[in-house]
């Protein structure tokens, strides 16, 4: 095999590629769909916000406690087996969606959609870094990174779009199609063989996430002192102990060969810093994407079609350089891409934190597209700076643990943000800074940015850091990549 041959992706290859991204689109489109129809739900199921926001932050902390599984999926099972499965969950989940009588099933056809989201991206990674040479990785990774960030922030566009014209239902009926088509080609045309690790299921470690993850979501929502019962400190205490008690048995089990997340891909700082970086720039596109059209529609005034079409631009802007952001990464590396993209967001979130209730729309627009413009370079960089240093024993788990993060920091994000622009606009009203109720939901907005801005700044510092260094080119990937698992 020549050098140049090693930078080639067989035809092959690339059809479970395409397969994947098509797919893992489809179903990472359903983490946000919902962010825009959460006032009509609110009027048609007579619900309040804090149960409505479940919607959504009850998908991605499913996601959170079923991704760490898929490192032992992806051992276990072929390629073609997990995707079955992943597309059968997601595709039984958006019809008991759309037939939902009233809120209690909505949110369990939710959960199970995660279930089947939850696989799909550690699937898809896991494939990329098996099926594409290392010197290709920034270029497939910039059409990953379209699934990554542009189907979440493009949600609320075609929600916004469905919702003027139809039931909320079609917003499942829509989907529901393409994903029992993605489900019957990807059966048809993939493959393979499951990794030569037969690992086993620890049950501790899967009961563990459920209270880990679970308490520090649920604890961070209650921060806006609309919730009842324990209020925050407990579930959050709880999280911590139990995330520590996770972490404890991964350690401890890491020396028999079988944990449910291998720690051992921290041992790789670029992983480390990547993974870190992610997680900030997680907590600023869900927390966006929430709070935008929420003051879109409440203070604004604007419907759902004119909220969907504000967001569109910043959805098109990182769907259209991803692939470019990808080439100039395989040309120059992550370091000057991440600063610029942190740099820029994080001064776009500090701007929003100036946000009123007169801010031309067009400047609403301008801000969105800037942020989105610093995501995008933010995002494939991070990702493949983060996997590349693995060996290939590892890409199962460190995709899901990457995955598993960035879910858990995209519901505490929206858990965080919304809480504390509940709890500001509270205060507002309480202290009688506030003349009237759009003047204390103006002050909750600005809280909220300005958290979210403050937060950005870690990831300035921790783009410093990042570096592109692959791990060895080993006979087992070259293998890999030579035929379809």
């Amino acid at each position: 095999m020549t050098p140049a041959s090693n930078h080639q992706i067989s035809r092959e290859n690339r059809l479970v590629i395409t397969a994947l991204v098509t797919a893992t689109f489809v179903v990472i489109l359903n983490e946000t769909i919902m962010n825009v129809a959460l006032p009509r739900l609110m009027a048609e199921l007579h619900i309040d916000a804090p149960t409505v926001q479940w919607l959504a932050t009850a998908f991605m902390l499913t996601m959170s406690v079923v991704i760490p599984t898929t490192g032992f999926l992806l051992q276990r099972l072929t390629r073609r087996s997990v995707f079955i499965l992943a597309m059968g969950f997601f595709s039984a989940g958006t019809l008991l969606a759309a037939l939902a009588p009233g809120f209690p099933i909505l949110l369990l056809a939710r959960v199970v959609q995660a279930c089947g989201t939850a696989v799909m991206l550690p699937l898809l990674m896991t494939s990329v870094l098996s099926l594409v040479p290392v010197a290709r990785r920034g270029q497939v990774m910039g059409t990953v990174s379209i699934v990554i960030s542009v189907a979440p922030a493009i949600g609320p566009t075609i929600s916004g779009l469905i919702l003027q014209f139809l039931s909320w239902r079609f917003m499942f009926l829509t989907v529901l199609p393409i994903a029992l088509a993605a489900l019957f080609f990807g059966a048809r045309h993939l493959g393979g063989t499951a990794e030569n690790e037969r690992p086993r299921l620890d049950a501790l470690s899967v009961v563990l996430t459920v209270p880990a993850f679970g308490g520090l979501v649920y604890g961070l929502s209650q921060l806006g002192g609309e919730g009842t019962g324990l209020g925050p400190a407990v579930p959050l205490a709880v999280g911590l102990v139990c995330l520590a008690l996770f972490v404890l048995r991964q350690l401890r089990l890491q020396r028999s060969g079988s944990p449910l997340l291998d720690l051992r891909a921290f041992l790789h700082p670029m992983f480390t810093v990547a993974t870190a970086l992610l997680v900030v720039g997680m907590i600023a596109l869900f927390g966006v994407v929430i709070l935008l059209p929420i003051y879109l529609q409440e203070v604004r005034g604007l419907d759902t079609l004119s909220t969907g079409l504000l967001l569109l631009p910043g959805g098109l802007v990182m769907g259209l350089l991803a692939p470019f952001v990808g080439k100039w990464f395989d040309r120059v590396g992550p370091l000057p891409l991440t600063l610029a993209g942190t740099a820029l967001m994080t001064a776009v979130l500090f701007v929003f934190a100036f946000l009123t209730a007169g801010t031309p729309i067009w400047a609403v627009l301008a801000l969105h597209v800037g942020l989105s413009l610093g995501l995008a370079l933010l995002f494939t960089p991070a990702f493949t700076s983060g996997l590349n240093p693995l060996p290939p024993h590892l890409y199962s788990h460190g995709s899901a643990i990457l995955s598993t993060l960035q879910q858990v920091a995209g519901a505490a994000g929206t858990a965080l943000l919304v809480g504390v622009m509940a709890s500001q606009a509270q205060a507002a009203v309480t202290s009688g800074a506030a003349a009237n109720p759009i003047d204390a939901q103006m002050a909750g907005f600005r809280a909220a940015f300005l958290v979210a801005a403050i937060v950005a700044i870690a990831s300035i510092v921790l783009a410093a850091f990042l570096r592109n260094r692959p791990a060895a080119e080993t006979t087992e990937g070259a293998e890999a990549r030579e035929a379809v698992h």
